[in-house]
Parts: C-alpha cells; sequence; structure tokens
C-alpha cells in the first residue's frame, strides 16, 4: 500500500502525532510540544542558543541523503556548536518545510533520524513548526544548552598550542564518494549489502567510516578539552576557514604543520582513487564536526597538536619546511570556495 502524502494527513494530524511521539522529556520541561511556546526551568548555569539552518540543493542534495541521515544531521550539527562552546545541549527546537506532496514515509524516516540523535544527545525535543514549501526543503534547528565554563573564538595568545580532536578530510571525502556512486547508502540499515555500490578499486572497510563522517556525523564532546582551552572553535567550514575565525577573533596569527595534520588511511586510499589531495581535503573540505581549539602546552591533553599561534603570521608549513600564506579557505556561503 503505497504511503499517504502529507497534504492528506494535515499539519493538525502531524502536529499531534509529534505531540504524542516526543512527549517524554526532561524533568525541568514545564510545557512542552503543544502549546504557543514552550515552558522551561532554566538552569543554574549560562545558557548557550544556536541555530542552523539546512536548505535542500545549497547544504544538501536528496541524491546523495536518506531522510533519517537529514534528520539526524540537522541535530548534530547543531549540538556541535554547543560543544564548541564548551556546553552541554538541552532543548531543540526544530522547523520543517516540505513538499506537500512528499510522503508520510520519507516525513516518518527524518524523525527518526531526529529521534535517534536527540536520544544519543541526551536533548529533547520541545516544539516547532511544520509548513509546506512548493521549492526544495528547508530545514532549521534551534539548540538551547548551557555551560559552567564557556569557551570562545577570542581566547588565543601568542605561543598557545593548536589542537584539533580527530581525524580531518573525512567527511568531504564521503561527500565526493557519494557523487561518484550518485545514489543515497541508507547506512542506518544494516542488512543492505551497500559495499555492491562502489568502484572494485575501493573496500568498504575504507569507505564506510568516510560516508558515515558525512552522512551521520557525531559531534565531539569537548568535556575533556573546556579545562585546557583558550578558545575553541567547531570544523564545519574546513580547518583553515575555522582556524582563521580564532585568529581573526583574538587578533592573532596561526602556523600549521602539515606534517601533523591527522588523516585516516581510509581517506588516502579513497582519494587517490578519486584524485582528490588528501590534505586539500583536511584543510579546506569542512563538515568534520572535530573541535579546533588552543591551549597552553600541557602533556594531559589527550588531542593532536597541528601548530602555533603567533602575532601575525598566517601559514601552512609542508614537508620540506617551505611556508604557504592561507587564508579562509573552505565553505562560505556567496564566496567562492568549495
Amino acid at each position: 500500500m503505497p504511503s499517504k502524502k502529507l497534504s492528506q494527513i494535515g499539519e493538525l494530524n502531524l502536529l499531534k502525532e509529534l505531540q504524542k511521539r516526543f512527549k517524554k522529556g526532561q524533568h525541568n520541561i514545564l510545557i512542552g510540544i503543544g502549546d504557543d511556546a514552550a515552558l522551561l526551568k532554566p538552569p543554574k548555569e549560562d545558557i548557550l542558543l544556536t541555530t542552523d539552518m539546512m536548505v535542500e540543493g545549497v547544504h544538501f542534495d536528496m541524491d546523495y541523503i536518506t531522510p533519517y541521515q537529514l534528520g539526524f544531521k540537522l541535530v548534530s550539527i547543531n549540538v556541535s556548536d554547543i560543544y564548541a562552546m564548551g556546553g552541554t545541549p538541552r532543548f531543540l527546537l526544530l522547523n520543517l518545510a516540505m513538499n506537500k506532496n512528499t510522503s508520510k514515509k520519507v516525513y516518518d524516516s527524518f524523525f527518526n533520524g531526529v529521534e535517534k540523535a536527540i536520544h544519543y544527545y541526551k536533548v529533547s525535543l520541545v516544539g516547532g513548526d511544520i509548513s509546506s514549501t512548493n521549492i526544495g526543503m528547508t530545514l532549521s534547528a534551534t539548540i538551547i544548552g548551557h555551560a559552567k565554563k564557556h569557551i570562545r573564538r577570542s581566547g588565543a595568545k601568542v605561543g598557545d598550542k593548536i589542537y584539533v580532536t580527530g581525524n580531518l578530510g573525512d567527511s568531504a571525502c564521503g561527500l565526493a564518494l557519494l557523487k561518484n556512486i550518485k545514489t543515497p547508502i541508507p547506512l542506518e540499515k544494516t542488512n543492505i549489502l551497500h559495499s555492491k555500490l562502489l568502484a572494485k578499486e575501493l573496500k568498504w572497510k575504507d569507505t564506510e567510516p568516510l560516508l558515515r563522517r558525512h552522512l551521520l556525523p557525531l559531534a565531539r564532546n569537548p568535556k575533556r578539552y573546556v579545562k585546557y582551552a583558550t578558545s575553541m572553535i567547531d570544523i564545519s567550514d574546513g580547518l583553515l576557514i575555522d582556524l582563521s575565525r580564532i585568529c581573526d577573533e583574538s587578533k592573532v596569527g596561526a602556523r600549521v604543520f602539515i606534517r601533523n595534520i591527522p588523516t585516516s588511511p581510509g581517506l588516502k586510499i579513497a582519494a587517490s582513487y578519486l584524485g582528490i589531495s588528501p590534505i586539500r581535503l583536511a584543510l579546506s573540505g569542512g563538515e568534520d564536526y572535530e573541535l579546533l581549539f588552543t591551549a597552553k602546552e600541557n602533556k594531559k591533553i589527550r588531542a593532536i597538536y597541528i601548530g602555533d599561534i603567533t602575532e601575525s603570521e598566517r601559514v601552512v608549513i609542508d614537508i620540506s619546511g617551505r611556508k604557504r600564506a592561507f587564508s579562509a579557505e573552505g565553505y562560505q556561503h556567496f564566496g567562492a570556495y568549495r
């Protein structure tokens, strides 16, 4: 039996269904989904607010991603912004515009992804809005969190060390693979042999982590870094552009050593097959959602050292020791990169 269209169900019924589905929440939710506004008991720490949009044709293409993955990713990218300031995410507001002819199956799959993500991050959906659109899908999420000690982009000092929390470039390489495969890969379904979609030169064990980093990203929890960090940002648009943001806000420079940039074995294999520089992907690929932070040198910091904060010089130093000035390379809306 074919799935009903959203227009056949109606906004009120869809909202009632969401109210029932996401009724359970935290004890400090006084009023959740169903009223004109959510009513929350405020935490005793500083409150953090962040919002992000995802627009079809700009941030995602349904030829490469499933509705489930889209829902999961929308939550993750917003959680990542709260984490980047050293905070704990708590509440989610979600706005969704879909074509009225969208099937209920697609809608349900999207919220399955949202539900999986909010359970993973221990976040509660407390409200939002749904609407119809005659163009591509538009998504927006707002997350409310709190922090005992917040970390800003503006705290880096000359002499600080620069760290990242994991491998870079995997997500961008995963996207390049998806464009090569030209079909969504439902990683959330474990009973499908996805490896049949790959070129014979590639192995699933090498490529699956790259695809997962792009389609089902996990934001990096800052808990072990907060007490050391002088500045912090999440790597959403690319290492160099996000490092440039720290430099701009802190009014400093940076020196980055190519030999120290962490990349996965799978990235090197897949990038070679695709004819793309793995270092280029690591420096400006984006959507890694690792944390980039600065701190005074400390052996207890369990992160990867990639460079130093300088007075003004902004350079990348290659393996042979040659310097190259860097600018804000990465994804920019209304910009020339990507």
